[in-house]
């Protein structure tokens, strides 16, 4: 039985993760550095502090870790008071399942990001337990940030059905013993080992019904 849903927020909520690429891949260039043909997919789930050395130490950047962050999550700061990009009634069916059970995100942006992208799609009041990795000690796809998001929400991670989009944010909700929807982003396909941790796998997130949570038992 679920007692508790966790949404992931980049690429199920909001459709960030092309900005946080265009972004990064600008930035990357702009310092000095190089990107690389799986710098995209290595990057989904790092925490802020994971990404922003991978920039600095393995991608080249002439920048230190810490400007990395700072300088990067500013310029995704401005994208997002010009445009949220939320997926197409994503918000919707948030609510839906608001209606139905207590809620936690558990995300890989910076905790400043998650709080605009929360107020511009008016959802603050909606979670009762938000965490970023920032607070964690590691990102995904380690299970830090599910665990965590369970113990605040009161529930047991068994008890959870974790809503993700990519491989390493699957990885993370099933190794933390949650039962995993994934609704992977078309321009960034599940790698296999994770499509077979997904207890269900949906095309879009409209597709989340309180339906689909209670056949996952």
């Amino acid at each position: 039985m679920v007692d508790a849903v966790i949404f992931d927020l980049d690429g199920v909520i909001v459709d960030s993760e092309p900005v946080w690429e265009e972004v990064r891949r600008a930035y990357v260039a702009t310092h000095g550095g190089t990107w690389q043909p799986d710098s995209q997919r290595r990057l989904m789930g790092m925490s802020t502090g994971e990404w922003a050395r991978y920039l600095s130490d393995e991608l080249g950047v002439d920048r230190t870790a810490e400007q990395v962050a700072t300088e990067v999550v500013d310029e995704m700061t401005r994208r997002y008071a010009a445009r949220v990009p939320l997926i197409d009634d994503a918000d919707q069916v948030v609510r839906r399942m608001a209606a139905r059970w207590p809620l936690g995100l558990a995300s890989s942006s910076p905790t400043r990001l998650i709080a605009a992208t929360l107020a511009a799609t008016g959802l603050t009041d909606v979670f009762r337990a938000t965490l970023s990795t920032e607070e964690t000690a590691r990102g995904k796809p380690a299970p830090d940030v599910y665990l965590a998001v369970a113990e605040r929400l009161g529930i047991e991670p068994a008890r959870c059905a974790a809503v993700e989009d990519s491989s390493n944010g699957v990885r993370s909700a099933a190794a933390a013993g949650m039962r995993v929807v994934a609704v992977p982003h078309g321009a960034y396909p599940l790698d296999p080992d994770a499509a077979q941790l997904a207890a269900v796998t949906l095309g879009a997130i409209d597709e989340l019904t309180p339906e689909v949570v209670e056949r996952l038992g």
